[in-house]
């Protein structure tokens, strides 16, 4: 059974509303707009636990953001070797 749903009017620029139109496929905008609004309350949330742990624990540093962009690099060039031997 899928969610409830709402009718809402919401006012956006023309380009932006046309590029979404354009790239919505089959879908339709209104899945677009729903998927494209949840992404951003995923991110607004995921800022929110940044905010908490840096008031624990002190600010991320930039070389602890390298370390673990190289870290999810070397994962996924891993599953990707490891996927393309499987096969």
């Amino acid at each position: 059974m899928s969610e409830p749903t709402g009718k809402y009017s919401i006012t956006m620029p023309r380009d932006i509303a046309e590029a979404a139109k354009a790239r919505s496929g089959p879908s339709g905008l209104s899945a677009y707009v729903a998927a494209a609004v949840a992404r951003q309350i995923e991110r607004d949330n995921l800022n929110e636990l940044v905010t908490v742990a840096e008031a624990e624990h002190g600010p991320i540093t930039d070389e602890e953001i390298q370390a673990l962009r190289d870290q999810l690099h070397q994962v996924r060039e891993q599953q990707t070797r490891g996927g393309a031997t499987a096969a």
